[in-house]
């Protein structure tokens, strides 16, 4: 029996991110995880190497490749301006495990058979019948863990399933690519080794899939039909060829924390697979969470604002990430009447992704906040696009000094800033459309 404070479960990004965090914070740490099931590679933006590097993951961050020129067809049209880095997920794995390791946290590799609420906390079990017991549980399992869904307790997106196939070919230029279809859109991927990647996703409700046993000779149909591919791979023979299916679904958990438990990343909120990288969205939510987590554990009698920041944070993530993805859906005006992207250009509502600064309709309200290691509560500037609020801006509190502004004369108000924060005040007030002397 091990007795640990906080267990997660799931050694991902947003797992890593949070044992990183809380041993920072001077928590003891458990991460219990087993391996991906299956090799796959990830397209990431320059935001996502940040992200990593921000949450001190940088073995994890040395197995990005090299920016790579990512080509798309889409609408009919052929563009080739965007620029991602490959993610070979095994490789990215093993460098977040290095990085737990560094940070002196505890690595289980083992599977999740059980986990249970007790008297004094949490007892997981695995396989080969250990357990271990720890008084707080972050759920980190991504898109498959465990989901209580009676009492509307989660929001899903309409039904998505990707069919993801990966073969050995020729050693070739690293590159990706991505093309709508009539029925969906698929992504691609060529590492330098010469291994190959090639994702479609379908709609669940109306796509006619054959049975399992036919998938492969389904894609490779697939595959065939298309010119861009036959381009990308260059015709190139199919060695190793196999095939992992895997919902890509939507989905916001509607309670992501309670006293003793947080869920974090794809377990908490996972969007469609085209709204943006997963993780990113993975990272978004893991790093608040440790100063979440600490206010539960040594303030408990700021639990409620705890929760409350973290549970708003998950929702308004999600609903941003959905309505950029349903933008980008829209974008699409081959096949508007197709089940497809009928159903994915309307959803999740019809509020713009960015509403148009409007410096009238900024009030000053008190919200929870991130305050050193705890979780607090202050004024915040409330704006359309930031429905959350805004505390400061590179240190400056920004609800008093809006409160004088709209008290006093302009120039007094500026007069009494320093230089340096005087010009960011000025270019944060100018982005919420004030004009000077109105």
């Amino acid at each position: 029996m091990i007795d640990a404070a906080i267990l997660i479960l799931g050694a991902g990004p947003a797992g890593a991110a949070v044992a990183l965090g809380l041993r920072r914070l001077g928590h003891a740490v458990i991460v219990i995880s087993e391996w991906r099931r299956f090799a796959a590679v990830e397209g990431v933006s320059q935001r996502v190497l940040e992200g990593l590097r921000g949450a001190g993951l940088n073995h994890a961050l040395s197995c990005a490749a090299p920016p790579s020129q990512r080509r798309v067809h889409w609408n009919g049209v052929e563009s080739a301006r965007n620029i991602e880095c490959i993610l070979d997920r095994p490789r990215f794995d093993a460098g977040l495990r290095e990085d737990l390791k560094s940070a002196g946290v505890e690595l289980i590799e083992a599977q999740v058979l059980a986990v249970d609420a007790d008297g004094t906390g949490w007892r997981v079990r695995l396989e080969g019948g250990r357990e271990v017991q720890g008084a707080f549980l972050v759920e980190a399992r991504g898109r498959q863990a465990p989901l209580n869904q009676k009492g509307m307790k989660a929001r899903r997106g309409p039904e998505t399933l990707s069919l993801l196939n990966r073969w050995q070919g020729e050693p070739c230029p690293l590159a990706s690519a991505v093309e709508s279809l009539p029925d969906g859109w698929a992504w691609m991927a060529r590492l330098a080794d010469g291994r190959c990647y090639w994702q479609l996703t379908l709609d669940v409700a109306s796509s006619q899939l054959p049975p399992r046993d036919q998938l492969l000779d389904y894609c490779r149909e697939r595959r065939a039909a298309s010119a861009l591919v036959r381009e990308f791979f260059a015709g190139a023979e199919e060695r190793e060829l196999d095939l992992h299916a895997r919902s890509s679904t939507a989905i916001l958990c509607l309670e992501a924390c309670g006293d003793n438990w947080i869920r974090v990343g794809d377990a908490a909120m996972a969007v469609d697979p085209l709204s943006g990288n997963g993780i990113f969205q993975s990272l978004s939510s893991a790093l608040q969470a440790p100063v979440v987590i600490n206010t539960l554990l040594r303030a408990p009698e700021r639990a409620a604002l705890a929760r409350r920041f973290h549970q708003q944070r998950v929702e308004q993530l999600f609903l941003r990430f959905a309505r950029v993805g349903r933008d980008f859906y829209a974008s699409e005006e081959q096949w508007i009447d197709q089940p497809f992207w009928r159903a994915r250009r309307a959803w999740p509502d019809e509020q713009p992704s960015h509403l148009p600064s409007d410096f009238a309709s900024l009030r000053i309200e008190r919200a929870p906040v991130l305050r050193g290691e705890f979780v607090d509560e202050a004024e915040v500037v409330v704006s359309a696009d930031q429905p959350l609020g805004i505390w400061h801006l590179d240190g400056l509190e920004l609800a008093p000094w809006l409160r004088r502004l709209r008290a006093e004369p302009e120039a007094k108000v500026l007069a009494d800033l320093p230089p340096e924060r005087r010009r960011a005040f000025q270019g944060w007030l100018l982005a919420q459309g004030y004009r000077p002397g109105s």
